[in-house]
C-alpha cells in the first residue's frame, strides 16, 4: 500500500463516520418536523418514532443489497 490509498481509506472512514452522523441528526429533524419531544403531542411522537424506524430498516436493506452487490 502506499500513502496515497492510506491517505484515501483513511479520508473515506472520516467522511462515512461524518455522514452518517450528520444523517442521523436530519433523520431527527425530518422525522420530528423540527419540533423538540416536549413540544410535540404523543401522536407526534409517535409518527416520528415510526418514521425513525422506517428509515433506519431501509438504510439496512440498502446495507445488505450493496453486500449482495458484491457476491
Amino acid at each position: 500500500m502506499n500513502v496515497n490509498q492510506i491517505i484515501n481509506m483513511i479520508m473515506r472512514m472520516v467522511m462515512r463516520k461524518a455522514i452518517n452522523k450528520g444523517l442521523d441528526v436530519g433523520i431527527d429533524k425530518v422525522a420530528g418536523r423540527g419540533k423538540s419531544r416536549e413540544d410535540m403531542t404523543r401522536k407526534e411522537r409517535q409518527q416520528a418514532n415510526a418514521d425513525k424506524k422506517s428509515v433506519k430498516n431501509a438504510q439496512k436493506m440498502m446495507k445488505m443489497t450493496r453486500r449482495l452487490g458484491r457476491m
